[in-house]
């Protein structure tokens, strides 16, 4: 189906974009920022936040897509490329939440944040990229006409 990447793609996109918009004001929480921010800082956080998780989200697909993608996805390989993308933007997220919690002290937890042991990175943006790229590239491929089928 020619141009169904296109639409896969804007589809993915504004699904990452608004799951990960309302995933970061739920969990704000979590974070001190809710406890010692300013209303204005808050929603200022939890938008910045939702823009990086659609770049880390855009960049982790982009990278799959070039290493594994023929010029047939997403009729072909749809599976390979999004289980590359959500295992690269999980392990960047986690990677980035160690970094800026436990090295820069960029961000830092509240008490209620559970964290995975060892690495202390918060449960709560593992569980975020472990269920929302999922959902989007669920969603993004039922734009595929049933005349096609996804080959794995």
């Amino acid at each position: 189906m020619h141009g169904s990447w296109l639409i896969v793609l804007r589809r993915y996109l504004l699904a990452i974009a608004l799951g990960n918009l309302a995933w970061e004001f739920l969990q704000l929480p979590l974070y001190t920022i809710w406890h010692e921010g300013t209303p204005g800082e808050i929603v200022f956080a939890a938008i910045h936040c939702a823009a990086g998780d659609v770049l880390i989200a855009g960049a982790a697909l982009l990278s799959a897509l070039l290493i594994l993608a023929d010029g047939s996805w997403p009729l072909a390989r749809y599976r390979i490329v999004a289980g590359a993308a959500v295992i690269g933007g999980l392990a960047y997220t986690i990677f980035s939440e160690w970094l800026n919690t436990e090295i820069r002290g960029s961000w830092a937890y509240s008490e209620w944040m559970p964290k995975l042991p060892l690495i202390r990175s918060g449960l709560a943006p593992v569980a975020q990229w472990v269920l929302i790229p999922p959902a989007a590239f669920w969603w993004a491929k039922r734009t595929i006409s049933q005349g096609h089928h996804t080959r794995k």
